[in-house]
């Protein structure tokens, strides 16, 4: 198994709490994760039919063969064992006992809010960060990163990247989307999602693209839920701050993988990639994906933004932790122009919490020059740095 970023927190809060749920995308790596991480834990999934219908009618009698502990995978099947779960854990009175995952991240969340509140630490783990994916041997070249993305199956198994994302998206759209939004028009629902990935990086419209679908304004916010929850897109809202300007309310759209964009946008070939009219969106979402790795790795939540005037000043990810904020520049072109740091030094100039500036570009060469660093995609690490620990 490829060594995950998020191992040491996951163990750690293990040892601090009765639960531990992971949640994270369909086949991001929950289930070989937390099996290696606890070996001589029991393991079930209530996907399976005869496991999940056994939890519904006999919530005690599924738990009792379960021993002292186990790990319970797809928790959101069978969401009212969640309650049984926490009068068991209160009676054992000691942490470590159940690590839960599941791939429906607003329903989970929801049940745990209402049964496991205070008993559970949570975790996100989404596909391989640029690190564990360098430690697979996959290529570090951008196009290919943006071509075959970072879930774990394609890349340690060397799978081609436009049947494996295929098929996960037609199965995604078979099972989940029927399951979590009773869409009858699939066809309808498809477009509406190659559509989104037509969008990465740009500021969310659900008028226009609701439009462009052919749907309803409500019907493409109730769509876009469904993709949130089931962990395919999310939103990057936009920086507050009280300084006297207008700034854009409206979130810009991202994928979680950006393989997943790059094949929902037609793209066949690594060498599409290169003459692509969206590859500098798709380098930002490599990016500002990445950026949610980090934080979510460290078991932190995402603190993670854009800033955008009404006059068009911009910047395209401004990254919070604890001594500040990282104002990020993200251009795709191999060569550093002057004009990438116009608008950055604007912006560090407007927001007094800025404490580093940054620009991660499509190069090899690190710079640095005044006041701003300049690294290639794979130097991102050390521009976000280590946040610390937390739940």
């Amino acid at each position: 198994m490829i060594e995950r970023d998020i191992t040491k927190r996951l163990t750690t809060l293990f040892g601090q709490y009765p639960f531990v749920t992971v949640t994270g995308p369909r086949q991001s790596g929950k289930t070989t994760l937390c099996r290696a991480v606890f070996p001589d834990l029991q393991y079930t999934n209530l996907e399976a039919p005869d496991r999940r219908d056994f939890a519904e009618s006999d919530p005690r009698g599924f738990l009792a063969q379960l021993g002292d502990g186990a790990i319970i995978d797809e928790i959101q099947h069978v969401p009212e064992l969640l309650s049984y779960l926490q009068v068991l854990a209160d009676e054992r009175g000691r942490n470590g006992q159940f690590v839960l995952t599941g791939s429906e991240q607003f329903r989970l969340s929801d049940a745990i809010g209402q049964s496991l509140a205070g008993r559970t630490a949570l975790l996100r783990l989404l596909p391989f960060s640029l690190a564990e994916r360098e430690r697979t041997g996959a290529s570090g070249a951008i196009d290919d990163i943006i071509y075959s993305g970072f879930y774990p199956r394609i890349l340690d198994q060397g799978l081609e990247p436009r049947q494996a994302l295929g098929d996960y998206f037609e199965t995604y759209v078979e099972r989940d989307v029927r399951r979590l939004g009773g869409i009858r028009n699939l066809s309808a629902f498809r477009l509406f999602v190659r559509l989104c990935a037509g969008r990465v990086g740009q500021l969310l419209n659900l008028s226009s693209l609701g439009s462009d679908a052919g749907v309803s304004h409500t019907t493409a916010r109730e769509w876009l839920t469904i993709l949130e929850t089931s962990y395919v897109v999310f939103q990057l809202p936009p920086f507050h701050a009280n300084i006297r300007k207008r700034l854009v309310k409206s979130p810009k759209l991202y994928f979680y993988d950006v393989g997943l964009a790059a094949y929902l946008l037609g793209i066949e070939s690594e060498q599409q990639v290169a003459t692509h009219p969206l590859r500098g969106a798709l380098f930002e979402n490599v990016v500002v994906a990445e950026a949610l790795k980090h934080r979510f790795n460290q078991g932190l939540q995402p603190n993670v933004a854009f800033f955008r005037d009404s006059r068009g000043l911009e910047c395209d990810l401004l990254y919070e932790t604890g001594s500040g904020v990282r104002a990020i520049e993200i251009k795709s072109g191999a060569t550093v122009a002057s004009d990438y740091f116009t608008a950055l030094n604007r912006v560090g100039e407007l927001l007094p919490a800025v404490s580093g500036k940054a620009v991660v570009y499509g190069g090899t060469d690190r710079q640095r020059r005044s006041d701003c660093e300049v690294v290639p995609l794979s130097g991102l690490t050390s521009v976000l740095g280590q946040d610390g620990g937390g739940t």
